[in-house]
């Protein structure tokens, strides 16, 4: 008999800045979770919808996360574009990726921003919300 853990859904967490929304969806991984004694590591995905509701097509150019679990651990992350594109976003256009964390707890969050760069040179940065990652039923 084999166990299968299906991935459960987040709400979404939902921010405009600049006239960009940031639309989260956060899943709990079980599958490739490890709950061993001292080896815990709790695996998320999350999906994330930009959608251009400015007059200007926008370029995601950077990221910079600030990733925390439910122990206090703090871990920032800064880089190019995501998951190796810097995609160009029309106006009332949306581009929409997937990415993951590893934490070491079965609760945490993330929050961050992009900076973008506007078709008008202007560079501007474009909020994250907070959302949460939670393990099913970790919370009543």
């Amino acid at each position: 008999m084999t166990d299968t853990i299906s991935n459960t859904q987040s709400k979404i967490s939902s921010l405009t800045s600049h006239d960009i929304q940031i639309d989260v969806i956060s899943d709990y991984i079980g599958q490739q979770a490890t709950e061993k004694n001292n080896d815990q590591q709790f695996v998320f995905s999350y999906t994330i919808t930009v959608s251009n509701q400015s007059a200007y097509t926008v370029q995601l150019l950077n990221r910079h996360w600030l990733i925390t679990d439910a122990n206090g651990e703090t871990h920032t992350v800064t880089g190019e574009g995501v998951i190796g594109k810097q995609p160009h976003i029309s106006a009332g256009e949306s581009f929409t990726y997937t990415s993951g964390c590893v934490l070491k707890s079965p609760l945490g969050n993330m929050q961050g921003h992009y900076q973008m760069q506007c078709s008008n040179g202007e560079l501007i940065q474009v909020d994250i919300p907070l959302f949460r990652l939670a393990k099913p039923n970790i919370l009543n």
